[in-house]
Order: C-alpha cells, then structure tokens, then sequence
C-alpha cells in the first residue's frame, strides 16, 4: 500500500493516511493495530485518555515494523497541561517507545487558561527529542494565534473534527495560512453523512463505499485522515482510495453539505479534566 506523506513546517514527513483507536476498547485494540501494521498502514494516533497506548505499543513491539517506517502520534490530556513533561513520559513508557513522532496538546479547555504553559512543556518535549513533531488538537484560530504569539515554535498540525457535515473551511484555511497541516478527526462524521443521498450517488457511480468517497475528499483536500476500523474488512476498505479521484463537481457536492453540524464538544466549551 502506497501512502502519500505530508511534510510539515518542521520538516518532518507524515502519512496522509492511518489508523485511528479513539474508543476502540483496549482488550480488542492491539489485534487490530497489529492486523492494519501487517497490512501497510505506517501511522497510528492514539492518545493517554483513550485508555490503550499500551496495547498500541505492544502490537507496534510484535508487529516487527521498523521504529523508523512508522508515525505514532499522542495527546496531552487536559489535566496535564502543567505537567507535560511528565505526562510524555507515561505515554512513553506504555507505548514502549523512546519517543512520538508526534505530541499534540488534546484540548484548549480555555476556562483553565493553562494551554500556552502547556504548549512550552511540549517545546522542551520536542528539544530533548521526546517527540519528533508538536503540535495541537481542537484549536481555534484565537488559541493558534496566541500560542504563535508567546512561544518560539509554531503548531506543526492542528487536529480538528471535520467531515461532510463540518467542513471547517474557515479553520483550515486558517491553519493554512499559519503553515499548520490540518488532521481530520471522526473524518466520516455522522451516520447521516455516510447515508446522504449525494455522497451515495457519488459511491454509485464510482463503485466505491460511501467511506471510500468521504475519505478520498478529505484527501484531496490536502487533509490528514486517520479513521477507526472495527475489522479487518473495513481496515482494507478505508485504505483502497488512493487509485480513483473525485471529480470536481463531486468535490463541489459534498462541500455543499456542511451544516455546521459537530459530533464531538465545541473546543470553546470542552473543559473536562
């Protein structure tokens, strides 16, 4: 499987393509990262709140892929953000790694006031080699510009909810202009997406799934994707979309479905710890 790679402001590579364990249940995630490591993928995003950063490290240990073909990405949880140094640490330890190819701070939560600190412990992160790349997650273009503002290194990627039905221009093009890579998380968005009557007639005449046609638009948006697959059919299946394109007047149908419509918190609201 041929991934294409995207070079970040840092001049780090990343895969434009992976696999994501957001609530995939610990007990079935190291089956399913060794089963899509076996299969080409090359790029796992995890996180220390979702519970299964060792498991990810123990199918990246059996798998038997080498340290230096791979991009396993991280997050900062919001309870962290004073802490990060020590936080990289326990994440280091259960994926079994001496570093991340990328950290990202998960979260603003802006009512703790505490993500430029944060994004400081992730600059001393990156100098002692802890992780390759830093960067953000669920960022605002207020909360990207300040963190530019007060620190010497900018985001190497922002990764934030897009799909079908929250396209995001704005913010991507914000990141754009920053020099940010845009990630796409919950990429295939809600269940109304994948049955959209436009997205299924694109599937139709292209013969592919409603999944393969949601995600073949994230990448030709110049986006980075790395959606959850619960089996290995469905693992196969997201990855075959890099040998069709979508037209333009595709493209320009499903632009024409954002609604604004999230299925994860507002960054301006999401204050858990």
């Amino acid at each position: 499987m041929s991934i294409p790679t995207i070079t970040l402001n840092d001049g780090n590579t990343i895969p434009q393509f992976g696999l994501g364990v957001f609530l995939m249940p610990p007990a079935e995630t190291q089956q399913h990262v060794e089963f899509a490591l076996a299969n080409g993928y090359r790029h796992i995003d995890t996180a220390a709140i979702y519970g299964n950063e060792k498991e990810v490290g123990a199918a990246i240990a059996a798998s038997g892929v080498p340290r230096d073909e791979l991009f396993v990405t991280t997050k900062l949880w919001n309870d962290r953000q004073t802490d990060a140094e020590a936080a990289i640490a326990e994440s280091l330890e259960k994926l079994g790694l001496d570093y991340v190819n990328l950290y990202l701070i998960h979260w603003p939560t802006p009512k703790f006031d505490t993500y430029v600190q944060a994004w400081h412990g992730l600059e001393k992160i990156r100098a002692e080699g802890l992780s390759r790349s830093i960067g953000v997650s669920n960022f605002h273009e207020q909360h990207l510009r300040r963190v530019i503002a007060e620190s010497d290194v900018v985001p190497a990627v922002n990764q934030i909810e897009v799909h079908p039905s929250l396209a995001q221009f704005e913010l991507v093009a914000v990141n754009d202009e920053l020099g940010i890579a845009t990630e796409a998380w919950s990429p295939l968005g809600r269940k109304a997406d994948l049955d959209d009557d436009v997205i299924v007639r694109i599937a139709e005449k292209l013969g592919r799934t409603p999944a393969q046609v949601i995600l073949r638009w994230h990448i030709q948006r110049g986006l980075i994707v790395f959606p959850k697959a619960s089996s290995p059919e469905r693992l196969k299946e997201n990855s075959d979309i890099f040998d069709f394109e979508l037209d333009a007047d595709d493209v320009l149908a499903i632009d024409g479905l954002d609604a604004g419509y999230r299925v994860g918190s507002d960054p301006e609201s999401m204050n858990n710890r």
